[in-house]
């Protein structure tokens, strides 16, 4: 195995090691390094959870969550997760895994932004939102001790600038197509029905959270 945190494996087959080299080689530094943390972060949870997981399976959907940001996975007209989900789906085929295995990935990867639904559902799709939540938003920060933060990070390093390093590259990647951010119809509702409501504001979230970088 190339590394382990807290027993925790980081895959390390054929197909995980070509996900890997894709996804450094197509996103760069910052969205690898995330991409890898949200893995471990899922994977860890997963075992505190006491969760029955296939790590690899965790890994293509970490790996492959914010591929539909860069080029040339990104495309006109779809929400970047779902460019994510399509990219991550083509690859898995190439390599024999079974449609539901697929679709498992795709759905865990199509829902990472959709909060309050992933975690009713099967580990891989659950635990994928759970990284991302704690990489991105902190929100289960002090669920884990400072050694295995420092263990995670140390691996795959958080600079000092992530907060808005990652707020940065959501929005290049999303800009050119901002019909597709149409979003939670709820929250419009009752913006429309209640003069008080104000909605919570995912970049706000991001900057306020436990992560102190």
């Amino acid at each position: 195995m190339r590394s382990s945190i807290h027993g925790i494996a980081i895959p390390d087959s054929a197909m995980a090691r070509q996900i890997t080299e894709l996804v450094r080689d197509t996103e760069g530094e910052l969205l690898f390094n995330h991409s890898s943390r949200v893995y471990c972060w899922g994977a860890l949870q997963g075992e505190k959870r006491g969760l029955s997981f296939d790590p690899e399976l965790l890994y293509a959907g970490a790996m492959f969550h914010d591929m539909g940001l860069v080029a040339p996975y990104s495309s006109a007209t779809e929400r970047f997760e779902v460019d994510g989900a399509n990219a991550a789906r083509a690859f898995l085929r190439t390599h024999g895994i079974s449609e539901s295995d697929i679709d498992l990935v795709w759905t865990g990867i199509a829902l990472h932004t959709t909060p309050g639904i992933p975690v009713h559902m099967h580990p891989v799709v659950s635990l994928v939102t759970a990284g991302v939540e704690m990489d991105v938003l902190g929100l289960t920060y002090h669920e884990f001790s400072d050694t295995e933060r420092d263990a995670v990070t140390r691996l795959f390093p958080r600079s000092p600038t992530f907060k808005e390093d990652i707020i940065d590259a959501f929005y290049n990647g999303i800009r050119h197509k901002p019909e597709t951010t149409f979003g939670n119809v709820k929250a419009d509702v009752i913006a429309d029905k209640d003069p008080h409501f104000r909605a919570g504001n995912f970049c706000d979230v991001i900057r306020q959270s436990a992560w102190p970088a």
